[in-house]
């Protein structure tokens, strides 16, 4: 498996190193040219939605990406991630638009609000989670699977190929969400 790591801004550095943990061969987008290694999956990290969501555009990589993730590529969104595939945005504008499900942006608020705890995951147990002026899922069409919630606020779903957490797993120790997303992507392939 080979997972491609959006890495035009944000935390695409500390995913890397979490599937360099995992064995799992990967590479950055950075262009358009970028598109043209194969790939079976597709992580967007958590960063700055809004200036994610320009440069997608500005560097034509937004029409291939959204039509990858249409017609199935497994994809992760964590914290700005889960903005970009949001199908609605409070306070901000819809990216990809492709999962179902409408975001709150800096729902947490500042920086200085960022906090760290351990929750429930379904079908992972306890698992810490850390949040960094973080969104959460204000509300989730049907066909969406509610994954975890902190204090009854949705933070972790998926819908068909996509994943979409509003925490970082990849700035704690634990593996088991990257587990669960190339589990989830392996099973889509089968």
């Amino acid at each position: 498996m080979r997972v491609g790591i959006l890495a035009l801004q944000g935390a695409f550095v500390e995913h890397a190193a979490m599937l360099d943990r995992l064995g799992v061969d990967h590479f950055e987008i950075r262009q358009r040219r970028d598109l043209d290694v194969p790939f079976d999956a597709l992580i967007l990290p958590g960063g700055e939605s809004t200036t994610m969501g320009k440069l997608l555009r500005d560097l034509d990589l937004f029409e291939p990406l959204q039509t990858s993730i249409l017609q199935g590529l497994p994809v992760f969104g964590t914290c700005a991630g889960l903005i970009l595939l949001a199908r609605e945005v409070e306070g901000g504008i819809p990216c990809f638009g492709t999962m179902d499900i409408c975001a709150r942006r800096n729902a947490y608020g500042r920086q200085l609000g960022s906090f760290h705890t351990e929750q429930p995951f379904d079908g992972l147990g306890s698992i810490p989670m850390t949040f960094i002026r973080a969104p959460y899922i204000r509300s989730a069409g049907p066909d969406v699977r509610i994954l975890a919630r902190v204090d009854g606020r949705i933070v972790a779903a998926r819908q068909d190929n996509m994943l979409a957490t509003a925490f970082h797993p990849e700035l704690t120790e634990s593996l088991a969400v990257h587990r669960y997303f190339l589990d989830m992507a392996l099973s889509l392939a089968a």
